[in-house]
């Protein structure tokens, strides 16, 4: 190591010594109670201060139960030096880390550094994160996919009737999803820089993005093009990007809308569920089933996994 790298690191733990020295008396009293998991601190980025909400430091502590899924409370010293505290409980930590719905938690989890860690649950949960199992990565693939679709159809639909720039809001959305989902399928979970991700694991997406930001092209033909590459990088993670949804549904011969709506698998993303329904009908993936009602002409829709 050089003597400048030496030096740089001689700070890093004088710092961390510091910061530690500052948020102790928060957290020790709760190391004691059996009901504390873990406790992880986050120092400020100073290439990114959002990433720590503009506070010196970050506290989190997860917990078994609390009255509160999430409890905050916000702390400054004699120095000006401003720290968060999260107390948040180990079901709620899972849903984020599921639905990817809270990043900068997420994130603090994945890069904290460990202060006290009940039987090595928060070693544990860093390693699940780096490994990403299959399963967690089928449901999250699932969830950023019925996104991706609704945004993109909603925003073609736009398009169609003229509103490009409710066109152009619904197009950044879908690739924000589209490149969330390409970093869960290479294995990693999106960070909250994802272009900074997606530029080094899938550079076409990125470039689609980056089209539709600074081309000099109107904003009409901005969206006709990237709607026809798209169409393609959609069209192509299809199979993958509902492989939950439609492996789930073999397991009976048709299902009610409402069926699958309530499915405790299905919740996280079935408020895009009925549009993404549309999408793997019109991709041959998925048929209707149409069963006689007692009104006359009138019929039940169910839905089955088309057998190609």
């Amino acid at each position: 190591m050089s003597k400048l790298n030496k030096t740089k690191a001689k700070f890093k733990r004088l710092e961390e010594k510091e910061v530690e020295d500052l948020l102790r008396p928060l957290y020790q009293e709760r190391t004691s109670q059996q009901n504390t998991l873990g406790v992880l601190a986050v120092q400020k980025n100073e290439q990114n201060r959002a990433f720590t909400e503009n506070f010196d430091s970050i506290l989190l502590i997860i917990v078994k139960e609390a009255e509160e899924a999430v409890f905050i409370k916000h702390y400054v010293d004699w120095n000006e030096e401003t720290a968060s505290m999260y107390i948040v409980t180990e079901a709620k930590l899972r849903e984020w880390l599921l639905l990817g719905s809270n990043r900068k938690v997420v994130e603090w989890l994945y890069h904290g550094r460990i202060l006290f860690d009940r039987n090595e649950y928060v070693q544990g949960l860093k390693t699940e994160m780096r490994e990403f199992p299959f399963y967690g990565r089928k449901i999250k693939m699932a969830i950023e996919f019925a996104k991706l679709i609704k945004r993109y159809t909603d925003g073609k639909a736009f398009f169609n009737d003229g509103h490009f720039l409710d066109a152009y809001n619904h197009v950044l959305h879908s690739l924000h999803h589209l490149a969330r989902l390409s970093v869960i399928e290479n294995g990693f979970y999106p960070e909250l820089t994802v272009w900074n991700q997606i530029r080094h694991i899938e550079p076409g997406i990125y470039k689609l993005y980056e089209e539709l930001l600074t081309s000099d092209e109107d904003l009409e033909k901005r969206l006709e093009l990237l709607f026809l590459a798209s169409e393609f990088m959609i069209h192509s993670r299809t199979e993958r990007g509902a492989d939950h949804l439609l492996t789930l549904m073999k397991e009976k011969e048709w299902w009610s809308i409402n069926e699958l709506l309530n499915h405790e698998e299905i919740v996280p993303y079935a408020v895009d569920l009925v549009t993404l329904m549309e999408y793997l009908i019109d991709r041959q993936l998925v048929q209707v089933i149409s069963v006689q009602t007692k009104g006359q002409g009138v019929f039940h829709r169910y839905y089955q996994v088309r057998n190609n």
